[in-house]
């Protein structure tokens, strides 16, 4: 996967699909939490606090060593950030947007997989963090991909900047793959981003990302959805394929057009896509009505391994649910995959 397209993935460590930076060993000049944030970094000149400049990202203090006014006892800052859902990594981006002349020149980024909820000194105490981004260059006001190569899943990652200073945002991006022994309590949203659903494709992303259609919680304004730009041709419309976290039999879907009133789509449908390609209907051509939460029973029996969503013509939508029940091959395939990467004797 290359630097451009894993950018298209899902950020696994953005503070909306519950993600956290639980740890960092300072954060002096700019609050660690600004790593997570969903929105840009932005900056504003002349905003000065008691600690300087005001950024909108994480910023340590400047290293020192012997007789200097903080003696460092490593070579390097350290941050640690929980995944808001644990998943397989495909690549980092370490933005340093507005840092011109405090930027790290390094980093790097180690990864773990731990069972539960560790408290930070049982974190810090690990010793099998695992290197998925060599040391390597950073460049100032800039977004710095780095491409990921590991099929393993991580539930943390801990980010190094040599020696100090300021990052504005980490992203984490990935695919999900939760523990299926949560997924196995009932009924569960199997296009979820947080159980292993992936927007696969869509039409057309000029407002924003198709992947928010499948974030946790309601969308809080407009801007949180997924938005096409406005159609001039009257012989096609806007679709997004969403890949289920298994296959499934689907029995409830909703389609939530909250925040968009006057650039929703007129109408909707849905197609389920099964294992062997062919195509299932779900939901008919049905008319939308804007700023709306609509809920519609799935009546078909067929198990599906991904979901088309048609718009027609072209709008935006907040959120897209995809209730149901995976298949008994589709959970043994999810366990199996699981344990396959040595969770088992983590338990």
């Amino acid at each position: 996967m290359s630097e451009t397209d894993f950018t298209l993935l899902p950020d696994l460590a953005v503070r909306t699909l519950g993600g956290a930076v639980v740890w960092a060993n300072d954060e002096s000049f700019a609050e660690k939490e600004n790593l997570v944030r969903a929105t840009e970094s932005v900056y504003a000149p002349a905003t000065f606090g008691h600690r300087g400049q005001v950024y909108d990202g994480w910023e340590t203090r400047r290293r020192r060593g012997a007789g200097g006014d903080a003696p460092a006892k490593s070579d390097c800052d350290t941050a640690i950030v929980r995944l808001g859902v644990p998943g397989i990594i495909h690549g980092i981006v370490v933005d340093t947007a507005w840092f011109k002349g405090n930027y790290p020149p390094e980093a790097s980024v180690e990864a773990v997989a731990v069972q539960g909820y560790p408290s930070t000194a049982e974190l810090a105490a690990r010793t099998d963090w695992t290197t998925i981004v060599e040391r390597s260059e950073v460049l100032g006001d800039a977004r710095n991909p780095f491409p990921v190569e590991s099929s393993r899943r991580w539930t943390h990652v801990r980010l190094r900047i040599f020696p100090d200073g300021g990052v504005a945002r980490l992203r984490v991006h990935g695919i999900a793959t939760p523990d299926p022994l949560l997924l196995d309590s009932g009924p569960f949203d199997l296009a979820a981003l947080e159980h292993g659903g992936l927007v696969q494709d869509c039409s057309n992303r000029f407002y924003s990302h198709p992947q928010q259609l499948l974030m946790p919680g309601p969308a809080r304004s407009m801007g949180e959805g997924w938005e096409t730009a406005r159609r001039r041709d009257r012989d096609s419309n806007d679709w997004v394929l969403v890949r289920l976290a298994g296959a499934g039999v689907l029995t409830l879907a909703e389609i939530d057009t909250s925040y968009f009133l006057y650039n929703s789509p007129g109408a909707a449908a849905l197609t389920g896509i099964t294992a062997d390609g062919s195509e299932v209907e779900l939901l008919p051509r049905t008319v939308l009505q804007p700023d709306t939460r609509h809920r519609f029973a799935i009546e078909s029996a067929t198990p599906v391994t991904a979901v088309r969503l048609d718009a027609f013509p072209d709008g935006g939508l907040a959120r897209l649910r995809l209730i149901g029940n995976l298949t008994a091959d589709a959970r043994d395939r999810l366990r199996a995959q699981y344990f396959a990467d040595g969770q088992e004797e983590r338990r």
